[in-house]
């Protein structure tokens, strides 16, 4: 008698992105209760079980969910608002216009829009610094997809939600005392937007708050020389220095794009066990700057892969970030310095354990969430292929994704959407007052 399954995804190569780089030929996926039950070969596991739905992935690539770990989803409101201007000109064109148009309401088709174009792309998961989370929160959930966020903090008049510094933290803590029972491959977050709109004295208690709830924190640091002067000048220290000094590094935060770094700082972030989020297409769109990402991984720092908002990079593309990230590097002389499979692991496991959820996302293996991606081999710019990682990171294109399974669940399948409206979606957003 064979086992009953959810669902079987089987006869395309699988990449597993496990420890060894294992590729199964004609292979297959089986999952039960959200989670990965087996991976073997079609054949065995297609004899071994019968599934409820079933996922033919013959002539296609099957390899883990894309994680994306440092995003803004609902700033699909102002693409194109801010384009071809610094950090800091895009900073005082963005923040007026948030100011006069995110509510709940606005936040939530943004959203929407937002899923929908990542799970084409083969994104499974998502970190979301924006303001009120808990509507994207709510809209991410009802489509079956993995979105990790919380609440902000940013201490700058006029904020979008209207509430004072002094009453995010009450704010912060019910909301970290309602997230007791924890979803398999969650974890609750908070975000510190940067050391030049948070004080030293109010980052210090947002990381206790954090720290005291077991959360991710989450926080933009050293994006460009700009902001690393400007933190020196009010603070008396640069970004990563200033948080070191009040013991904010560790394994719990993740940096956004660490651009301007030192020699010591790179070496306290490894000693500390803090990760970052590389963002190469933001940082180069607004001017930032390369992050010294051969210099990170080779002190040992865990680097994932982040989009930024889509108004400073204007695509929530992984696969793209992982083109750019494997060649942009090479620029300074060494077509090393970034592999091809070191930056589909960024994308993949390194940004699942970025997250401190390695043990739980970012490779396909039995026990781990059953995030996955079936990758449409058939197209000529993907012949012949000599090398599945470079394949993906050079090659393919995320209009490639032919299906999408998040938990588990199928939310594209044949590049059709299964859990949300797309075209509903797309006309709310539309429709939405003061876009023009």
């Amino acid at each position: 008698m064979s086992e009953r399954v959810d669902l079987l995804v089987h006869g395309g190569d699988v990449l597993t992105v496990d420890d060894a780089g294992t590729v199964v030929r004609e292979g297959a996926v089986a999952v039960r209760g959200g989670e990965i039950l087996a991976v073997g070969r079609a054949e065995e596991l297609r004899a071994r079980y019968t599934a409820e739905e079933y996922l033919d992935a013959g002539g296609c690539l099957v390899l883990p969910g894309l994680v994306n770990t440092h995003t803004h989803l609902a700033m699909t409101l102002l693409r194109g608002c801010a384009d071809d201007v610094t950090l800091q000109g895009f900073l005082e064109r963005v923040l007026p216009r948030e100011a006069e148009l995110l509510s709940p309401k606005n936040v939530g088709a943004a959203v929407r829009v937002a899923i929908a174009e990542s799970v084409r792309a083969g994104v499974t998961s998502a970190l979301d610094m924006y303001w009120f989370h808990e509507t994207a929160e709510q809209v991410a959930r009802d489509a079956g997809w993995r979105l990790l966020t919380g609440p902000t903090f940013m201490d700058v008049p006029d904020s979008p939600d209207g509430m004072a510094y002094e009453d995010r933290l009450e704010w912060a803590r019910r909301d970290l005392a309602a997230r007791t029972a924890t979803r398999p491959g969650f974890r609750p977050v908070l975000f510190a937007h940067s050391t030049y709109t948070l004080s030293p004295d109010q980052l210090t208690e947002i990381a206790a708050l954090a720290r005291e709830f077991g959360a991710l924190l989450h926080i933009h640091a050293a994006e460009n020389a700009h902001e690393v002067a400007t933190v020196e000048v009010r603070w008396g220290k640069r970004p990563v220095e200033l948080l070191d000094s009040l013991g904010l590094l560790g394994p719990d935060l993740l940096l956004a794009h660490a651009v301007d770094l030192t020699g010591p700082e790179i070496a306290a972030l490894a000693h500390t066990g803090t990760s970052v989020a590389h963002c190469p297409v933001s940082n180069l769109k607004l001017g930032c700057g390369i992050a010294p990402v051969p210099r990170l991984l080779s002190a040992g720092v865990t680097v994932g892969l982040g989009t930024d908002g889509a108004v400073s990079s204007n695509t929530l593309d992984v696969l793209g970030a992982v083109r750019q990230a494997a060649l942009v590097h090479k620029a300074a002389g060494d077509p090393t310095a970034v592999g091809a499979e070191q930056a589909v692991r960024m994308a993949t496991i390194e940004g699942a354990r970025a997250l401190g959820l390695g043990d739980r996302l970012g490779s396909l293996e039995p026990g781990k969430r059953a995030d996955l991606i079936v990758l449409d081999l058939g197209g000529p710019h993907l012949r012949p292929r000599h090398d599945v990682w470079s394949t993906l990171a050079y090659a393919a294109h995320s209009a490639d994704v032919r299906d999408t399974v998040v938990d588990g669940r199928v939310l594209m399948r044949q590049r059709v959407l299964t859990t949300l409206d797309e075209a509903a979606a797309l006309a709310d957003l539309e429709a939405l007052e003061g876009l023009a």
